[in-house]
């Protein structure tokens, strides 16, 4: 989503965030993006407009955007947290070959905090549901693969010889 510096000044002020450039720069590099990118790829975009910002900068800018609720961290399955600007309830696919992460919309998911299995004594926060497989790019990717011919050992004597 576009968002103008003033939106987001005023997404800050309601959080009684203090407005700096560098965190002005960070959210409006996530709130932009559907990719759910990490702190490093966020330092790597914003140290374009930035080139001073410190890795730590993000880090904890992050870390302050998540506390109050303007950011979520997303982890799935990854080695390195990702980040999501979008915090409306949604849910995710997730690739299992490239890690990407794409948002999903349903309202029959989103219908499954109402759900009655859920015991009386448990205080449900919220929920996400994450489907995973492989996207259409790891797909084909796969097909190629496999589809290529295996060379027999005899040709590939001769080709070494």
């Amino acid at each position: 989503m576009k968002l103008s510096q003033e939106d987001i000044r005023r997404r800050f002020k309601a959080q009684g965030l203090k407005v700096t450039p560098q965190r002005v720069a960070i959210y409006k590099a996530l709130a932009e993006t559907t990719e759910h990118p990490t702190a490093e790829d966020l330092h790597l975009q914003v140290t374009q407009i930035h080139p001073m910002i410190s890795p730590n900068t993000v880090y904890y800018t992050l870390s302050v955007l998540k506390e109050v609720g303007l950011v979520q961290e997303v982890n799935y399955w990854h080695d390195r947290a990702r980040f999501d600007a979008n915090v409306t309830p949604h849910h995710h696919l997730i690739c299992l070959q490239c890690r990407a992460i794409q948002d999903i919309h349903d309202k029959t998911l989103d219908r499954l905090l109402r759900w009655s299995g859920i015991p009386s004594n448990f205080q449900v926060t919220g929920h996400r549901v994450e489907f995973h497989g492989y996207c259409a790019q790891c797909q084909t990717a796969d097909t190629r693969r496999t589809s290529l011919p295996i060379p027999s050992k005899a040709h590939t004597k001769r080709r070494n010889s």
